[in-house]
This record gives C-alpha cells, structure tokens and sequence, in this order.
C-alpha cells in the first residue's frame, strides 16, 4: 500500500512540475520574452497556460490511449511518467514528453498492435480538434504587435518590411543601446530568422478551413500562437512515434501488420533511409565548402563523421565490416547528393532520435509468443496509421533562414 502511494506521488509530482515548465516555456514562446521581463509575474505566466493546457491535453490522451488499452488486455502497465525539461532562455518546450511502462510480456502481435495503435490514434484526434479551434479562432493580425510593437507602423503589411536586413539592423542595434551592449560588424551584417515548417495537415487547415486568410499567421511568428504551436508539436510527438522503426509505437504497428521477419528487413532499409535524410547538408559547410582551402580539414571531419555514423548503425546487424560499410555508403551517397544538388536540404536534429534508437531503443522488434496474423479491421486502422504518419510528418521541424 505504502509503495503504491509513494508511486502515485511520484506521477503527481512530476505531472505538476511538468505543466509549470510546459507553462513557463508557452510564456517564453508566446511573448518573446523571458519569464521575468515582465513587472507582473503572475499575467506574464499564465499567459503560457493557453499552450501548456492543449498541449500536455494531447500527450495525455496519447498516453492513456496506451494505458486503457493495456487495461482491456489485462496487461500490466503503469501510468504515464512526464518528464519535465526547461532551461529559462532557450526556447524549450518544457517537456520531454510522457511514456507509460509495460511491466508484463506482451504474448501475441494483436497485443502489440492494439496497445501500440491506441496512443498515436488518440492523440491525433484530439490534436485535430486543438487545430482546427485554433485555426477557426485566429485572432486579428493586431495580435502579433502585441509580441512586436514595432510592426505596428507598418500595418497589416508588415511582413513585407520587418523581415529585411535594414530592419534588423536597427532592432540590434536599439537592443544594444538599450542593454549598453557593444556590437561586432558580424553582428550588424548577418541576419537569421527562426521559422516553423509545414507539413501536409497544416496545409490542408491554412488552405482549406481558414476563411480568412489575412489572418494565418506568418511562418516567422506561428510560434506566438498557443493552440497552433501545441498541435504543431503534438503532430511532431506523433509523428515521431509513428516512425516504423524498432519499438516505437509505428514500429508495433508494422510488426503487429507483418510478421517479425518482414519488420526486421524494412525496419532496417527505413531506419538507414531515416538517417540519410537526417544528414543531407548537415555537413555542407564543413566538407564541401571546405575542401579545396584544408584538405586536412575535409580528412578530419570525414573521419569523424563517419564514426558518427557507425556508432548510430553499430547495432544494425551483427557483423562490424557490414555497420562500418553502411556507414560509408550513406556519407558517400550524401556527399554526392550534396555536392550536385546543392539545394537539398535534411534535418539534422533528426540525428538526435536516430542515435536514440541505433543505441538504446534498437531497430528490431523481439517477436510475440503467438504470431498470428491481425483480422482485416485491424489491419485496415494499421494502414491508416501510416497515413497519419505520412500527413503530420514535418521533414524540417524547424528552419534558420538567412536574411538578405
């Protein structure tokens, strides 16, 4: 009884930290500014409920799409763990997410199949219900002078003035002055601007639900909407999920769909493709740009490189000489694309979860005791998952643009 209670404590205790971070980050992202930039702590804060509130709402329900699930399967599972992370000032999102731990051994692949398929399916529905009110409820284009005063003079147009180099310029250098901050040239001569990317599902609420269109907001400030930042990054944690790779919850679904012989060979092919997409530009600069001027430059990083990506593919299959050639067959295939096709660009934060699940998640699904196949209404709401995969994955989660 004690150990329960100690147990329930914990998920509490880390459900509350988790909205004051989720809170504190939805402040920084919606203003602009830090948690204590203004003089009333508590307007400034709960400022960020707007975003905490859809979106722990939406990993929640993902969860306990998970956790029911398991319930009616009678396995045993915990409830969800949420994992707080928030560092003032760098623009997190105050979470890591959430997971649930299955503490019994699954037997047949409709269990994992159901259990797997469950939390993605809840959690995109209610991510579709978030989007849509906060697509159907954009508020004035006056909203984005209260983040940004200095738009106001340019009118409904401002975007066609504030995102130039001549406007940032002078927004530097009056933040300096300000702050009694001296300023380099580099400082003054090159411009970057943070901007969210698209997937197929924000395409279709901006060109077929929104009425107006005046009032979509700007690619540079989508970030100051709460209700459109939260399920933005639910449709990433689903996304992200439904990968059909390994153990992740897409990964259940293409075993429970397959069979453990057909998930193990296309898991392999998509996590290798996963990984070349992840490194197309990330090196640009520092092998092709570089690479006539220090030849030792282009060795090293070479080198280096490529041991990076025999560590993601060490557990790829059995045989070191085969890791290491995957390896270099992925860095010879994207120096090529790179060098002939300049303009393609990855997204190297996606390296982050390949290493998680090269290293630690791993890429195979261990089989069932029972492989039986799944009956045709199972297998239709499998497909659909990957459809779902397919509309809300973004290939670049976030874009840096260069201002000229």
């Amino acid at each position: 009884m004690l150990s329960k209670i100690k147990t329930y404590l914990l998920h509490s205790i880390l459900l509350i930290v988790t909205i004051a971070t989720t809170t504190a980050a939805g402040v920084e992202w919606m203003t602009g500014k830090g948690l204590f930039d203004t003089t009333s702590f508590w307007n400034n804060y709960k400022q960020g409920f707007y975003f905490s509130i859809p979106f722990l709402g939406i990993l929640t329900v993902h969860e306990f799409g998970h956790y029911i699930t398991a319930k009616i399967h009678k396995v045993k599972v915990t409830l969800p763990y949420y994992i707080p992370f928030y560092i003032p000032g760098f623009m997190t999102i105050g979470t890591f997410g959430a997971f649930i731990r299955i503490k019994s051994f699954l037997k047949t692949r409709r269990q994992v199949f159901d259990i797997g398929v469950a939390g993605p399916l809840a959690g995109f529905i209610t991510a579709l219900i978030i989007l849509f009110y906060g697509f159907t409820h954009l508020p004035p284009v006056e909203y984005i002078y209260n983040v940004h005063p200095g738009y106001e003079k340019y009118g409904k147009e401002y975007d066609k003035y504030v995102y130039t180099s001549n406007y940032l310029k002078e927004e530097i250098k009056e933040v300096a002055k300000k702050n009694n901050i001296a300023l380099t040239r580099e400082d003054t001569t090159e411009f970057q601007e943070f901007s969210m990317g698209k997937n197929l599902l924000f395409l279709f609420f901006e060109n077929c639900v929104v009425k107006d269109k005046s009032l979509i907001p700007n690619k540079y400030e989508i970030f100051h909407y709460p209700f459109l930042l939260a399920g933005y990054l639910a449709l990433f944690f689903t996304a992200l999920n439904l990968i059909p790779i390994g153990q992740l919850d897409g990964g259940h679904i293409l075993y429970g769909l397959l069979g453990y012989k057909n998930h193990t060979r296309i898991s392999t092919v998509l996590f290798v493709l996963f990984v070349f997409f992840a490194g197309i530009g990330s090196f640009k600069n520092n092998l092709i740009v570089n690479a006539f001027s220090s030849m030792e430059h282009m060795l090293m990083f070479s080198l280096a490189y490529i041991y990076f990506l025999y560590i993601i593919f060490s557990r790829l299959t059995d045989s070191f000489i085969t890791n290491l050639l995957v390896a270099v067959a992925v860095f010879s295939v994207q120096f090529f694309i790179e060098y002939l096709f300049p303009e393609v660009q990855g997204f190297s934060g996606w390296f982050v979860f390949a290493f998680l699940i090269g290293r630690f998640l791993g890429i195979k699904h261990p089989p069932a005791i029972i492989e039986q196949p799944l009956d045709l209404k199972r297998k239709i709401i499998g497909w659909l998952s990957l459809v779902i995969f397919v509309v809300s994955f973004t290939p670049q989660l976030f874009q840096i643009e260069v201002i000229k």
